[in-house]
């Protein structure tokens, strides 16, 4: 296939896509918009830690899936997931440089940091790509130290936030509710029994981070409006015999929920997972939970 049309191309994992890889994302777009290319980014999936290191107790802010949507609600116009094998990591800089950037991208215009490194063993810098934009016929944008500082802390901030419950905080990095996709399945019924039914959440991506375990006030898009309720993230342990779970009552909504797949953001903890005397205890608890939950979204709404 003929690629015609110019990409303006920025590369990076985007993990979160929060404020400061949203400024990144704006200066794509309207270069683009003012070239009349096309605004693409190039990511790797999956973390090259997962295939180099082997290492499986990374944990991302979003799914693969997420990732695209959120990059394409941001004005990309295509997002090229590039597999990250041990292959694609042994690609000499000019390699890449010129069989994935040019001639499978048709890339005119590049946007990163100052501090890109690319190739094998990341041996390449930006230097280095000036030099492959001399040969290639592509112009280079570089984003500033302070941008780049900004995405750094950033991400390290929310994964901070998430692993501490403070989804308020994290939230404000973001610019945008953080959320989890699941499915819902089948439990074991017991919040039927306690006067709060839940959904189950199955999130299959084990890389997905699930903020500190808690109760939660949440939302969700569901029949085509938001619909609130409260999530509890953690091991039930007033009933013993229950595993981790993500469980999630809404409130004003009692349709059926399985198998569909939800997207549910987090707007407030409200409180940590506990161990209670009896179910009696635990009921009047969620009825607290309830409440509090309830005046949050009165507030919110206001």
């Amino acid at each position: 296939m003929t690629v015609t049309t110019g990409k303006v191309t920025t590369i990076g994992t985007f993990d979160g896509i929060h404020i400061g890889h949203q400024k990144i994302l704006n200066k794509v777009v309207k270069l683009a918009e003012k070239r009349g290319f096309t605004p693409i980014v190039l990511t790797l999936f999956p973390h090259p830690r997962m295939v180099l290191q082997k290492d499986d107790s990374i944990k991302l802010l979003n799914t693969i899936d997420e990732r695209i949507d959120i990059l394409k609600s941001y004005g990309i116009a295509e997002v090229i997931v590039k597999e990250f094998t041990k292959e694609f990591a042994n690609l000499s800089a000019e390699e890449y440089v010129k069989d994935i950037l040019i001639d499978e991208l048709n890339t005119k215009y590049i946007v990163v940091g100052y501090d890109h490194h690319f190739g094998k063993n990341r041996s390449a810098n930006i230097e280095d790509l000036k030099e492959y934009a001399k040969t290639y016929n592509f112009e280079i944008k570089e984003i500033s130290a302070q941008d780049i500082k900004d995405v750094t802390v950033s991400s390290t901030k929310i994964r901070n936030a998430l692993n501490e419950g403070n989804v308020s905080l994290s939230n404000s990095y973001l610019g945008y509710n953080y959320f989890v996709t699941g499915l819902v399945v089948k439990g074991k019924g017991l919040g039927r029994k306690l006067d709060f039914p839940t959904a189950n959440i199955q999130i299959k991506e084990s890389y997905k981070l699930i903020p500190k375990d808690g109760v939660y006030v949440v939302q969700c898009q569901l029949d085509n409006r938001i619909v609130f309720g409260m999530m509890n993230i953690g091991t039930n342990p007033t009933i013993s015999d229950k595993g981790r779970s993500i469980e999630v009552h809404f409130f004003d909504y009692n349709e059926d929920l399985y198998n569909q797949k939800l997207k549910i953001e987090f707007l407030k903890r409200l409180r940590n997972e506990q161990k209670f005397k009896n179910l009696e205890a635990l009921k009047s608890q969620l009825r607290e939970d309830r409440k509090s939950a309830l005046e949050y979204i009165e507030k919110m709404n206001e």
